[in-house]
């Protein structure tokens, strides 16, 4: 018999994890805390034991998926640095976060409850840095008033994140408090 090539043993795993990770981002948002593992291993076309593999309990899972939102938040503030319109990166940015943690309080709800510490620390200090740079981006374009200073940003954004993940802040509500917010930030007169 001829040895197995553990290579595509590997890029099967790496798929199977994926395959994982985005069958349980569906599955919670649409089933919230009843959802369960088995259901992530049917949506992913996987077996269970596949799903443990990778990911030995549901926290671990969901700690994944959280990692990853932040990675790929962080990803995309620096894109809006280096090639969005510096008056209204960090507007889009903030928007943008706060409408990921709206769709994603599923995650971040079970893992409160499960009382569950993220391994993120060094994601969100990446995330830190990109707010600061877009704030200092938008200052100098002259959209931002120049007293705000990043550690205000960021508790804003956190609150409102918060609020994103209470039940009935709706998307109205939402893009009426982010134009207050915005107001505030802007220089000059803001219009509502």
């Amino acid at each position: 018999m001829a040895p197995i090539n553990p290579a595509p043993l590997r890029a099967d795993a790496r798929r199977n994890r994926e395959r994982i990770i985005i069958a349980a981002e569906a599955v919670f948002a649409e089933h919230g805390a009843s959802a369960s593992t088995e259901e992530v291993a049917a949506r992913a076309g996987v077996a269970i034991g596949t799903v443990f593999r990778h990911f030995p309990t549901k926290s671990d899972l969901l700690g994944t998926i959280l990692k990853r939102l932040v990675d790929g938040l962080t990803a995309e503030a620096a894109d809006l640095a280096e090639g969005g319109d510096p008056a209204e990166a960090l507007f889009t940015f903030v928007t943008r976060v706060v409408e990921e943690a709206a769709a994603k309080r599923t995650v971040a709800g079970l893992l409160a409850d499960s009382g569950v510490e993220v391994e993120t620390a060094k994601a969100v200090a990446h995330l830190q840095g990109a707010i600061e740079t877009l704030l200092g981006l938008a200052q100098r374009a002259g959209a931002v008033r120049a007293e705000i200073r990043p550690d205000e940003v960021t508790a804003l954004l956190a609150g409102l994140c918060q609020a994103a993940l209470q039940a009935g802040w709706g998307p109205d509500l939402r893009r009426r408090t982010l134009a207050i917010v915005f107001a505030g930030l802007r220089t000059g007169s803001a219009r509502i």
